[in-house]
């Protein structure tokens, strides 16, 4: 049995190639019942998450993937689109009552933009280390036509595509080896 860090990290790869096995409903529930813990500004969770997992879904997906992208998401059990609501600001009376933190944002498209991005993008990290500590491996992607996808996915939403992310439990036999990372000096300074 790994640690926790090895099966957050250490031994955790992306997932290209998927084994035929199911992923239950009850654990995306569970999977986005820890992930809406993990700290946003101001509250202000602009994440949102489709499961694809029908037949129909995922052939309109396939099709707004870039062909490199495609067996490996044909493949998976589960795709989550992870979106950003371009109006999070809404809720956020609701999310984060003690202030008007509504009007910090509204008529200001820059502020909407980085926040959702930022923000959107910090909850798509934490579901994915949420994912691995359910047991999941998760291909995390760019690669695709977002307007398409948008357009096939949040049509007549306030949503747009942040990123997509295959679940499922990983064919080891199609694993590549873990490619290099920078070294503390090469990343990091302490000033």
């Amino acid at each position: 049995m790994h640690t926790t860090t090895e099966q957050l990290f250490d031994h955790a790869r992306t997932a290209n190639l998927y084994l035929d096995k199911p992923v239950d409903d009850a654990l995306l529930h569970q999977l986005y019942g820890m992930m809406k813990y993990g700290p946003t500004s101001a509250n202000c969770s602009p994440a949102r998450i489709q499961f694809v997992k029908s037949a129909a879904a995922k052939a309109r997906l396939l099709e707004c993937m870039i062909p490199s992208n495609v067996e490996k998401t044909q493949s998976a059990p589960v795709t989550a689109i992870i979106g950003m609501d371009m109006q999070f600001y809404d809720r956020l009376p609701e999310l984060f009552p003690h202030t008007d933190a509504r009007a910090w944002f509204t008529g200001n498209q820059a502020l909407i933009d980085a926040t959702a991005l930022r923000n959107s993008s910090l909850q798509g990290g934490y579901f994915i280390i949420a994912a691995r500590a359910l047991g999941l491996d998760c291909g995390p992607m760019s690669g695709f036509d977002a307007a398409r996808l948008d357009a096939a996915f949040w049509g007549g939403s306030t949503v747009k595509t942040n990123f997509v992310c295959n679940l499922g439990y990983v064919d080891t036999s199609k694993t590549f080896a873990r490619s290099p990372r920078l070294a503390f000096d090469q990343a990091c300074s302490i000033v």
